[in-house]
C-alpha cells in the first residue's frame, strides 16, 4: 500500500526565522491517495504572544492555548504518525519551514525535502495563471466550503484531501485492484458508483486571469491558421 500523510499547520506569524511558532498541527493518513480516517491533531502552546493579525486569520488567541502542550511534548507522536511517508501540504515549503524550525529547537533533524509534495505547485501546473488558493481550488472542484469560516488545520486537511484527489485524477473507485495473497480481483465500475461529477467551471475573474497569462505568448502555434 502507498502511504502518504497530508498535513497543515497554523502559526503565530509568517516567518519562522523571526521567532514565530506553530500553534496547531493536523495530519491525515492517505492510502493509495485516499483518506483512511486516521488523523493526528494537536493545539500547541507557542510560548510567546500571538499577534492580532494572525488571530484574525486562524481565530486563536493565547487564552485559547492556555494549558495546551508545548511542541516538545507532541513531537514524538507527530513524528510517529508521519513515519516514513510522503508529506503533502498546500504551499508545503511554508509548513516544512515551520516544522523544521520547531525540530531545530529540539535538536532534531529537519524533514527531507525529498518527501515533500506541494499541492500548490501541482495546482499551478494544472491551472496556470489562475487563483490556486485552497478556497479557490475548492470552489473550482465544487467542494463544500461552508464550514471554513477561519483557517483551521484539521478542517483544511480534510478539504485538501478532496482537492488532492481531484488534482491527481479523481476517485476512480471502479478501477481499483485489490490483492489477497496471490489472487487479484478487478472491481468493475457499475452505474451504482457513488462518485459525484465535479465539472470545473471557471469564474469570470479566473477566465480573465487565464487570458492575461496566455497573452504573454508571442505567435502561439495554436492560433496559427
Amino acid at each position: 500500500m502507498n502511504r502518504a500523510i497530508l498535513f497543515d499547520t497554523e502559526t503565530t506569524g509568517l516567518e519562522p526565522h523571526l521567532g514565530h511558532r506553530v500553534i496547531e498541527v493536523a495530519a491525515l493518513e492517505l492510502m493509495n491517495d485516499l483518506p483512511t480516517g486516521k488523523h493526528f491533531h494537536a493545539l500547541v502552546d507557542p510560548e510567546r504572544d500571538i499577534p492580532d493579525d494572525a488571530t484574525r486569520i486562524h481565530g486563536f488567541t493565547l487564552a485559547d492555548l492556555a494549558g495546551k502542550p508545548r511542541f516538545a511534548e507532541i513531537v514524538d507522536d507527530l513524528l510517529g504518525f508521519f513515519g516514513e511517508a510522503r508529506l503533502i501540504a498546500h504551499n508545503a515549503p511554508f509548513d516544512f519551514a515551520f516544522l523544521d524550525a520547531e525540530f531545530a529547537r529540539l535538536g532534531l533533524a529537519p524533514l527531507s525535502a525529498l518527501r515533500m509534495i506541494d499541492t500548490l505547485a501541482l495546482a499551478k501546473v494544472r491551472f496556470p495563471g489562475m487563483p490556486n488558493s485552497l478556497d479557490a481550488l475548492c470552489r473550482r472542484f465544487a467542494i463544500d466550503l461552508s464550514a471554513r469560516t477561519t483557517h483551521n488545520a484539521l478542517l483544511d486537511c480534510r478539504l485538501l484531501a478532496d482537492v488532492y484527489v481531484e488534482l491527481t485524477g479523481g476517485r476512480q473507485r471502479g478501477l481499483s485492484l485489490a490483492t489477497e495473497k496471490t489472487t487479484i480481483e478487478l472491481v468493475v465500475y457499475t452505474p451504482t458508483d457513488d462518485r459525484t461529477p465535479r465539472p470545473i467551471v471557471p469564474s469570470e475573474d479566473e477566465l480573465a486571469a487565464h487570458a492575461a497569462f496566455m497573452a504573454q505568448f508571442k505567435d502561439p502555434v495554436w492560433l496559427r491558421a
